[in-house]
């Protein structure tokens, strides 16, 4: 089987996980699809391209390889929704973000195959991320877990009207110390051509959530981008470089600005 997930370690205290840019669909599971599923266009797409200088700054990273229609690695094993009373997508999801069935009709998972996907994809993901979080916390009093991701900027399924360009998410301050919260929205704030927002419509999936413990030296921050900052946001989704060069040196000045306040964590 090909690797459900690859891993690149690091020195620093920082782990960037991409749980969705994944965007292969095993070939069992191909023919209970839409066609138009197969184009997976609901992916965080170039995520590894815009995170580029993670390397540089000595971090770890961790990407899928199967696409979020498969199963989300940022939802949680028992499948409970994220955001009570809006729209949410479901461990296995069964639609597009406009709303409009994944799957054939009579060939969504049931329960089963829900479980068996939870053990083939999920959990190699998570045991992995876990993994690596507790190897960087024996190296070091704090770390910083950033979970990236991108969404097209208009999705009237899951929200009202156009997002800001930059989501921040700490569980609502539950996930990170709020001095490294303060440290990525001051970059934000530095950087007047990107509108921006902490724990507004996004405030972190279950990644954010679920590991990110500032009381036990684990601090968890989401950043959902505008995908219309960096990419075409329609087919065939390509990545515009001119425009990728614009926010990039934001977005590594918020990660940076987010482990310098880390490091200074007693």
């Amino acid at each position: 089987m090909t690797a459900v997930y690859h891993l690149s370690t690091g020195t620093r205290p920082l782990l960037i996980s991409m749980p969705h840019c994944g965007t292969a669909i095993p070939e069992d599971l191909r023919d209970g699809y839409v066609p138009r599923a197969l184009a997976t266009e609901d992916t965080d797409w170039h995520m590894p391209l815009l995170y580029a200088f993670a390397k540089t700054l000595g971090a770890s990273v961790i990407v899928p390889h199967y696409a979020r229609y498969v199963i989300d690695l940022n939802r949680p094993p028992d499948d409970t929704p994220m955001y009570p009373g809006a729209s949410n997508t479901e461990l296995c999801p069964t639609r597009f973000f406009t709303g409009e069935p994944l799957y054939r009709e009579g060939h969504a998972p049931d329960r089963d195959a829900q479980m068996a996907r939870l053990t083939r994809y999920w959990r190699p993901y998570h045991d992995a991320l876990a993994g690596e979080l507790r190897r960087l916390r024996r190296l070091h009093d704090h770390v910083l877990l950033w979970d990236a991701h991108s969404i097209r900027s208009e999705i009237p399924w899951l929200f009202e009207g156009r997002l800001p360009d930059l989501n921040v998410g700490t569980a609502n301050g539950q996930a990170a110390d709020a001095r490294i919260a303060a440290a990525v929205m001051d970059s934000c704030q530095a950087a007047p051509n990107f509108s921006h927002v902490l724990n507004g419509r996004f405030k972190g999936g279950y990644i954010t959530r679920h590991y990110g413990q500032p009381t036990q030296g684990v601090h968890a921050v989401q950043l959902e981008m505008c995908q219309s900052l960096y990419m075409r946001e329609q087919a065939p989704f390509d990545y515009l470089p001119e425009h990728a060069n614009r926010i990039i040196p934001t977005l590594e000045s918020m990660v940076r600005a987010a482990c310098s306040t880390l490091e200074t964590l007693p």
